[in-house]
């Protein structure tokens, strides 16, 4: 980047369990008092946030839609790598809104950032610190989009991307990933356990960890979602529907949100409806339970993007879901293939199961929500990245013609 603009405001990490304050730097990933109590088979403690010092804030907030969004985030402009991530439309599908009889129905569709996933925003932010702090390697974790997504950046910023990957990730991730020239590393379990191996291979060999979570930045770089959202509609909308796995996401859309109404800009935050899949849905249940427990349950599910047995961020989701009145659905799997095909037969959006996950849960609380209200589902993936999945909301044609009087 050629600009030479600094920070607008100042910024520090808070612990959101603990509320202590820290200086952000590359080495500091969660709050060390709170990460002592980190045992297995829970989610990931002490995860810190970026707070916004309100105090270096002008007094005449500026109109939304001239927000500029990188005056919210903690790393300078001229180190972001020069590829256009965000800033994704946000569709209106007259089609889609007439046959659901939703007229201010939106779909956020980042499925059109550069490597066709929502986590090139996450991305985006930790390539950034990477450049500002001359880091030259860069580790992560992931069910495949964190890792394509991290390869992709990376390529644009000459730096040298390690990802750990599922043996069950969908080939589509993985062949992104070795194309943009990433050393992948196939594991023999699930993302739990690559998860784990790349911590280990940060603490034995070095590189910053974009593992989702645990990098605060990952958390800050998927919030930008939320301010372009309000500054596109110029308004908070009533309900965003989020598909969620492992919590990040959802945290980074609160973030989001929150941020715009403690700097007012905003004065309320929407609901946001955490949708899960069934086989996939430790949040929820936390939720549902009376203490906010989280139980430990091996997942299943057609959305591999969401498929986690321990939700990383899943003490800061369930917080801000309680703290805000949020709520949860979940939904089957079939009922996410049937939400693809007819997202994509109505939209012209061909979104992966995980994404599709966000309109499925739409589609089973519709009844309950107003004709009026402003609501947009975040899609976060496209279906190019898993076509065996969306193999099986279809019917192939087995029959080969050679006239068109075979054509039945």
């Amino acid at each position: 980047m050629q600009t030479k603009k600094k920070l607008k405001h100042k910024f520090n990490y808070v612990c959101s369990e603990c509320a202590k304050e820290f200086k952000i730097t590359p080495q500091l990933m969660v709050c060390p008092d709170c990460y002592v109590h980190q045992t297995s088979e829970i989610p990931l403690k002490g995860i810190l946030e970026v707070n916004i010092n309100k105090n270096n804030s002008s007094r005449s907030t500026p109109s939304l839609k001239k927000i500029d969004i990188f005056d919210l985030l903690p790393i300078e402009k001229k180190f972001f790598p020069e590829i256009p991530v965000g800033n994704t439309p946000l569709l209106t599908l007259p089609n889609l809104r007439n046959k659901l009889n939703f007229k201010n129905l939106f779909i956020k569709d980042d499925t059109r950032n550069p490597t066709a996933s929502f986590k090139d925003r996450a991305s985006y932010l930790v390539a950034a610190e990477a450049i500002k702090y001359k880091i030259p390697n860069i580790v992560v974790a992931s069910t495949g989009n964190a890792a394509s997504s991290m390869a992709g950046i990376g390529a644009a910023s000459a730096i040298n991307i390690t990802i750990f990957l599922p043996r069950s990730a969908p080939i589509a991730k993985i062949v992104q990933s070795l194309q943009y020239g990433a050393q992948v590393v196939s594991v023999d379990g699930n993302y739990d356990k690559a998860y784990d191996l790349s911590m280990e291979y940060v603490a034995s060999r070095g590189g910053l960890s974009r593992n989702t979570g645990y990098n605060p930045l990952t958390i800050e770089g998927k919030k930008t979602v939320s301010l372009e959202i309000a500054r596109d509609l110029e308004e908070v909308p009533d309900y965003v529907f989020v598909p969620t796995g492992d919590g990040v996401i959802l945290s980074g859309v609160y973030k989001g949100f929150r941020d715009l109404f403690d700097l007012k800009y905003t004065k309320k935050i929407p609901t946001i409806v955490c949708v899960q899949a069934e086989g996939s849905n430790a949040i929820t249940r936390a939720f549902r339970s009376m203490d906010g427990h989280f139980d430990f349950k091996s997942s299943s599910t057609i959305a591999d993007s969401i498929s986690v047995d321990i939700p990383r961020c899943g003490i800061l989701a369930l917080k801000n879901l309680m703290k805000y009145k949020g709520e949860c659905v979940t939904v089957s799997d079939d009922a996410i293939i049937a939400a693809q095909k007819e997202l994509s037969s109505s939209s012209g959006v061909f979104a992966e199961p995980a994404a599709a996950t966000a309109f499925a849960g739409f589609l089973k609380m519709k009844d309950l929500l107003e004709k009026k209200a402003k609501i947009v589902l975040l899609m976060t993936g496209n279906g190019l990245k898993d076509t065996a999945a969306a193999l099986k909301g279809v019917i192939s044609p087995t029959k080969h013609i050679s006239s068109i009087s075979e054509i039945e």
